[in-house]
């Protein structure tokens, strides 16, 4: 589908449903007399109604990945060699989705495209916490799709690389929420069996979650697909040098015991490689340093797990998720169920590190705010509607809140925005950062001072500016 002139394009975009026909006329009027393919675009992206991603597409009059079955594409979140995964969002209902969709060179490939459809199969049979579940499987013209639970935290893999390593009591938490996903699906018969860091989410709520179950093993006594299913390369070494059984539960759990490893030290426990033929070598899973070596600070009971679970011999090992998790619950103990606040967006963190609420409406932003303060240690909660924010101020006061005038509508409505939200905080303690652009700039002196709250009108500002000022106006304790 491709489109020449104005009116094909605007055709196309009600067609996608990716802008509301007024929005669309109002952006077009709005640009005078003759108005361009490519300045309606840019007009749309400026106003946040297209994503960078489809404003991208569409500049380079493509349309493919713009829309699938029911939903538009947004943002691509991930690419792997067989599938990439898209933040999706539902044309019917708005409802945010994860979807992971089968690259084209694989579409024409019957066997890959059985595998694909049986990971959606046996994903939507997975209800539990601690994994991501699927929604449905579905196709539209040769294109095949998974849709899932959006999540909005990053995988292990990425949050290693920011935060260097977890606290001892983090990583045992999160290793536990996975451990508590193995037990529950080897309770249906099915193992992982490609555990890594990138197959583990951090949910907006701090809980660990298991994706990917592209290559789980079945129980022998379930129906099972007509494909045999590969086995991840680590996995095919580990077993064939130790005579391990097909399907062996345990496999997942020398694995995990990698994972643990490298969440409490940031060091991996064999050097990372894409060489197949170095993944190939037994060596380099029997290899492995002591943990107690990398970090003589961590306690007994820690490396003890962690060394059970990397035993090269099975029969060593923890033989079930379910003795793993007895284990790992007198570390732990009971733990209060995480927070859940209906349509806000928080950022995984430590459940002691202080909250701010920022309300902005814009992903982009969105995206920038949570990426910023989550590698300085805070939890967010993100939410677009100043109301709801100044309710959840009042009720479960953050430590502070960070309203972007752009969010916030014309100028009195900023006005009252930071007006009332200046009572909530005075009353709740919460410190107060208002952020202005230049469109904004003229009502900076129209804006009460307040020893709890701040107003940055410099251009432009940053978000370290922002995180001084919170950081500031926060009382010393």
């Amino acid at each position: 589908m491709s489109f020449s002139t104005l009116s094909e394009f605007q055709s196309l975009v009600l067609r996608f449903k990716l802008v509301e026909p007024a929005t669309l006329q109002g952006c077009v009027e709005a640009l005078g007399r003759s108005p361009t393919i490519d300045s309606v675009i840019a007009e749309l992206e400026r106003r946040h109604l297209l994503t960078p991603y489809q404003a991208a597409k569409l500049k380079k009059r493509e349309t493919d990945g713009l829309r699938l079955g029911p939903y538009k594409l947004l943002y691509r979140n991930a690419s792997g060699s067989f599938a990439r995964v898209f933040r999706g969002c539902s044309v019917e209902d708005g409802r945010m989705v994860g979807m992971k969709i089968l690259r084209q060179r694989w579409a024409e490939n019957p066997r890959t495209v059985n595998l694909f459809r049986r990971e959606g199969e046996l994903g939507k049979r997975l209800k539990h916490k601690n994994i991501v579940p699927i929604y449905e499987v579905g196709s539209d013209a040769n294109q095949h799709y998974l849709t899932m639970e959006f999540v909005e935290g990053g995988n292990f893999r990425e949050l290693l690389k920011s935060r260097g390593k977890f606290t001892p009591e983090e990583a045992t938490r999160y290793v536990m929420d996975i451990a508590e996903g193995l037990e529950y699906a080897l309770s249906l018969g099915l193992t992982h069996r490609d555990l890594k860091l990138t197959n583990v989410l951090l949910s907006a709520q701090g809980v660990a979650k298991l994706v990917d179950f592209g290559l789980a093993g079945q129980d022998a006594g379930l129906t099972a697909m007509e494909e045999e299913v590969d086995r991840a390369v680590e996995y095919a070494t580990l077993e064939r040098s130790t005579n391990a059984p097909d399907n062996d539960p345990r496999s997942d759990l020398y694995f995990l015991g990698a994972m643990y490893y490298e969440l409490l030290t940031g060091i991996p426990p064999y050097p990372p490689t894409k060489s197949v033929a170095e993944r190939k070598q037994s060596s380099r899973y029997r290899q492995i340093r002591p943990i107690r070596q990398i970090d003589p600070s961590l306690s007994p009971s820690i490396t003890a797990i962690v060394e059970r679970l990397m035993e090269i011999h099975p029969h060593s090992r923890y033989q079930t998720p379910t003795e793993l998790v007895r284990d790992l619950r007198t570390i732990v103990g009971n733990r209060a169920p995480a927070e859940e606040v209906s349509g806000e967006t928080p950022v995984a963190a430590s459940q002691s590190s202080p909250t701010i609420l920022c309300v902005e409406n814009r992903l982009k932003q969105q995206d920038s705010l949570r990426e910023y303060f989550n590698k300085h240690g805070y939890r967010v909660l993100l939410l677009r509607d100043i109301d709801r924010a100044i309710k959840r101020v009042e009720t479960s006061p953050p430590h502070g809140i960070v309203l972007m005038a752009d969010s916030l509508g014309e100028d009195d409505e900023a006005i009252s925005a930071y007006t009332k939200a200046v009572a909530a905080c005075r009353k709740s303690g919460t410190v107060l950062v208002m952020v202005l652009n230049k469109k904004h700039h003229e009502i900076r002196d129209q804006l009460v001072a307040s020893p709890h709250s701040r107003v940055l009108a410099e251009h432009p500002v940053t978000l370290r500016s922002i995180r001084v000022a919170l950081e500031e106006l926060r009382p010393k304790e």
